[in-house]
């Protein structure tokens, strides 16, 4: 499994982090930035993660910014992608087994090191658990409408 990581300035620190431990761990990781705290503008970094799992260089994704609600905005704008806002393990596991969330966002100025790698060990460990969470997956896809 290939992970990909963005961020922003307010990101970049907890994304390297995030990023050495998840190749100590033995992991595929793909960085696409940012990597100071020059100011940069979260849309790009959170459509550089989308396009990466669209076109299938990265399988699951960690987007990081201030807040978190930025860049997973970003990230969901790409169909290919969904991206959860996590700030403990059982949204992240939530989001993997009832949404199929390719991607999670943290907010860097609200979740520590430690906290995020434990929503990270939820978020890879979760099997999606398909049956009847797989239409409502289908329908975020391909809207039925109301």
């Amino acid at each position: 499994m290939t992970i990909a990581l963005a961020a922003d300035h307010a990101g970049f620190a907890l994304k390297d982090a995030l990023r050495d431990w998840l190749r100590e761990a033995g992991h595929e990781v793909l960085d696409l930035g940012t990597n100071g705290a020059d100011s940069v503008d979260y849309p790009r970094f959170g459509a550089l993660l989308a396009e990466a799992i669209a076109d299938g260089r990265a399988d699951r994704g960690i987007a990081v910014c201030g807040s978190g609600i930025g860049i997973s905005i970003a990230v969901n704008r790409n169909p290919a992608c969904r991206c959860a806002l996590v700030n403990e393990p059982l949204s992240a596991t939530l989001a993997r087994e009832h949404n199929d969330a390719n991607v999670i966002a943290f907010g860097a100025r609200l979740t520590g090191i430690d906290l995020a790698k434990a929503c990270v060990t939820a978020f890879l460990d979760t099997p999606f658990a398909g049956g009847r969470h797989q239409r409502r997956v289908d329908q975020l896809t391909a809207p039925t409408g109301a």
